[in-house]
């Protein structure tokens, strides 16, 4: 098994402080909203001497909320263009020097007393964290050895997840989540960019795509012996795995335009938006998005919701921590299978838990209350064992060096743009016109999903990627089967 090194450790690192980013930002305007939309009113009538009513600033603070996603949208269509360009490791570094500026622009929106300034700056912070959730799991991915690749990965929804995690705990009321404290807990963004920059400088470039794309082999020994720790045996298996991806990868590099053309990456490519659109259609968005506020509206109180809703969060953190030793010896498929077969079972259970709760207006939720945080964080759990972080990790198993960008950067824009729908319909259709069976859809999905996995989806625990993508090719839709 191959040896974890320090210089790989620290690269891993520097790399997931930039899902961290992306985690951080996801919600992080949330649970200051109130104060927010304050400041958006002061801020218009300075500017135009009237104030906004309650649905103008309702309107407004979901367009700063949005601008995330709209800037992440964007960023994931350009990072398989940015990866292919300037490399992985650079792309990383103007990606951060993006995200600084961004959050900078955030922070200073309130001394500007101007709420167009915090537009822009999540547009921009947006932009950032879909150039991060391309590169990040491409760089982590071709900086790993084969056997830890899987374990390896799992840090990206890891940084994710305790990114999530800092913003609930900091966006607090008692904490910064208040009137004076929301520029700071924007500000904070800055943090994970400079500490990034700063270790990404130090950090060796891909091997892989100095040894595939750009045909550098003598520059990728380099960064593979600091990374495996001056092993030459190690190198230099790992050099002619590369060299045989390389002689028998029948796609070169190519755009997205060629990349959805081509029909012998079309098995590996719809099977790669499926895994990701079973992340974002699970359901897990809306809890993310809207915990407190679905605590609330099942009865629960304003504490409580508060806090059940840091549970979501703590779960998140330890069940990807416990995954990683999990990853490479279970493999993708089996966790994947399980989490989403879990979050099935606990999708019903949650639709009967919200029909167990008692009428609007009752005093007490007695103990349905309790069931329906029971089931709800034992939704999050399945959702960490693997549909968390897998489909992060899946595009960098199943395509080579060539059109490994390409499809990264559709993958991830159909992770950004599912995202966006659940957002959005969420609190705008499920739970208007369905009331207490808003996860009904959800459950159901997740069953359709389980069954595409089971049948489709091919393990890649100990594959390299040349193998998987062979394996595709000529099997097609059979894969799984052998």
């Amino acid at each position: 098994m191959a040896a974890v090194t320090s210089t790989l450790v620290r690269s891993v690192f520097a790399a997931v402080l930039g899902m961290f980013y992306f985690g951080y930002n996801t919600g992080v305007v949330n649970a200051p909203a109130a104060s927010i939309q304050q400041f958006t009113n002061l801020s218009y009538h300075s500017h135009y001497g009237t104030y906004l009513n309650k649905a103008q600033q309702d309107t407004i603070f979901t367009i700063i909320t949005s601008a995330f996603i709209v800037g992440g949208m964007v960023g994931a269509m350009g990072g398989g263009f940015v990866a292919d360009k300037i490399g992985r490791k650079r792309g990383l570094i103007v990606s951060q020097m993006t995200g600084l500026i961004g959050a900078i622009i955030m922070a200073i929106s309130k001394p500007l007393s101007s709420w167009e300034v915090l537009l822009v700056g999540r547009l921009v912070v947006g932009l950032t964290a879909g150039l991060n959730t391309v590169l990040v799991p491409m760089y982590v991915s071709e900086i790993a050895p084969v056997d830890l690749r899987g374990g390896l990965g799992v840090f990206n929804q890891l940084a994710v997840t305790s990114g999530i995690f800092v913003g609930q705990i900091l966006g607090l009321s008692e904490v910064l989540g208040n009137e004076q404290g929301w520029p700071w807990l924007l500000a904070i963004a800055v943090i994970p960019c400079v500490v990034q920059l700063a270790i990404l400088m130090v950090s060796p470039r891909s091997p892989r795509y100095l040894a595939i794309s750009l045909e550098q082999v003598d520059e990728a020994r380099k960064e593979l012996m600091k990374l495996r720790n001056n092993d030459d045996d190690m190198v230099d298996r790992e050099l002619e795995e590369m060299k045989a991806e390389k002689e028998a990868e029948q796609e070169p590099e190519m755009s997205i335009l060629e990349l959805l053309r081509s029909k012998n990456l079309r098995v590996a490519l719809i099977i790669c938006v499926v895994m990701h659109l079973s992340q974002q259609f699970s359901g897990m968005v809306a809890i993310f998005y809207y915990a407190v506020n679905f605590f609330e509206s099942a009865g629960i109180s304003v504490d409580n919701a508060k806090y059940a809703n840091l549970g979501v969060g703590a779960i998140m953190v330890a069940m990807t921590v416990v995954t990683i030793p999990l990853m490479d010896r279970l493999g993708r498929r089996i966790l994947h299978l399980v989490g989403l077969v879990g979050m099935c079972i606990m999708a019903i259970l949650i639709v009967i838990a919200q029909n167990l709760m008692p009428e609007e207006g009752s005093e007490e939720s007695g103990g349905s209350g309790g069931f329906l945080i029971a089931v709800t964080l034992g939704f999050v759990l399945f959702f960490a064992v693997g549909p968390g972080s897998i489909p992060w990790m899946i595009a960098g198993e199943m395509f080579t060096q060539g059109p490994r960008p390409a499809a990264s950067s559709v993958v991830v824009f159909v992770n950004w743009a599912a995202n966006l729908a659940v957002g959005l319909l969420f609190p705008l259709v499920l739970i208007p016109e369905l009331d207490r069976f808003t996860f009904l859809p959800f459950a159901i999905l997740l069953a359709v999903f389980s069954v595409f996995v089971f049948i489709f989806l091919p393990e890649t625990k100990g594959k390299t990627v040349g193998e998987t993508t062979l394996l595709l090719q000529e099997k097609g839709w059979g894969a799984r089967k052998n």
